[in-house]
């Protein structure tokens, strides 16, 4: 098993035919997901080494039987792009890419999906996921992966990536590993991801990674500490950052005590989290714990 993604993933991208959308996508074909279809207005009825491309997700998802979209388009067709691909039965998984769309919008478009869907929205502005030796969708570098039963999940992108480093290097596979994105409003949260692993067969242990802002770390390991019966292991980021600056993400911030890296630290150790103070230790931590 795996979670969200697998061996039954049928992709498209919404992009595929833009230089990112290419790149990210052929690689994750070459990895062995099954790339279906592109979507790129105006340029429906073509084809891009060997896969069709549509005008549409409706057309595509009709030709193709597409499951899952990943959204590779600018900021600015970002938001359409997801609602168009969330309005389409058949549709169960978004993985938005993109960086750089504006708050409101990305507001506009979770309380959308949230009143009217059951496709689920990772990210935007994520590296996506990936379920090692079953598929990879999104921008996550397969060759550090190695297939088990250790969950990851993450705001950050590229500590995801240590993360599933520092597991790889001790012999720890990984069942599914996520960047859900550090943005002020994710598609998919800590608790959303931690309650799938949870209820995962193969994912026996789940690394978190968190950093500075907002409270969903707190919420989190008041999830953990009521239904997370699973070892998890923590690392926040952002013990240096300077209150009121904005730190990488744009949900990285903080304000007076709020969202400190003490307070998410203090609040997961609270609930049996065993927390890290060093990435580099999150394989030596989850070695211990298994």
């Amino acid at each position: 098993m795996a979670i969200y993604i697998d061996n039954s993933t049928r992709l498209l991208v919404q992009g595929l035919t833009g230089a990112q959308g290419r790149f990210h996508g052929f690689r994750n074909r070459d990895y062995g997901t099954n790339l279906v279809a592109g979507v790129t207005p105006g340029k429906g009825g073509t084809d891009l080494d060997g896969v069709p491309i549509f005008d549409s997700v409706a057309e595509a998802v009709d030709a193709t039987g597409a499951n899952t979209s990943m959204v590779l388009v600018p900021p600015a067709f970002a938001p359409d792009g997801i609602l168009e691909a969330a309005a389409c039965v058949g549709i169960d998984l978004i993985v938005a890419i993109t960086e750089g769309i504006p708050a409101q919008d990305e507001a506009r478009v979770f309380n959308y999906l949230r009143q009217t869907s059951d496709t689920v929205l990772i990210g935007p502005n994520c590296p996506g996921l990936i379920s090692p030796g079953k598929a990879n969708v999104g921008i996550t570098p397969h060759e550090i992966t190695l297939p088990g039963n250790v969950g990851v999940v993450s705001r950050s992108g590229t500590l995801t990536y240590q993360a599933i480093h520092e597991l790889t290097i001790r012999g720890i596979g990984q069942s599914t590993c996520i960047g859900i994105g550090g943005d002020p409003v994710p598609g998919t949260s800590f608790i959303d991801v931690l309650e799938r692993f949870e209820a995962d067969a193969e994912t026996v242990a789940v690394v978190m990674i968190g950093e500075i802002g907002g409270s969903a770390e707190e919420q989190a390991a008041a999830f953990i500490a009521d239904h997370v019966t699973k070892p998890v292991v923590g690392y926040i980021a952002g013990f240096t950052a300077p209150p009121g600056r904005k730190m990488g993400h744009a949900g990285a911030i903080i304000s007076g005590s709020s969202g400190t890296a003490a307070a998410k630290q203090a609040a997961l150790e609270a609930a049996g989290v065993r927390v890290v103070d060093d990435p580099t230790l999150i394989g030596e931590a989850v070695e211990a714990l298994l």
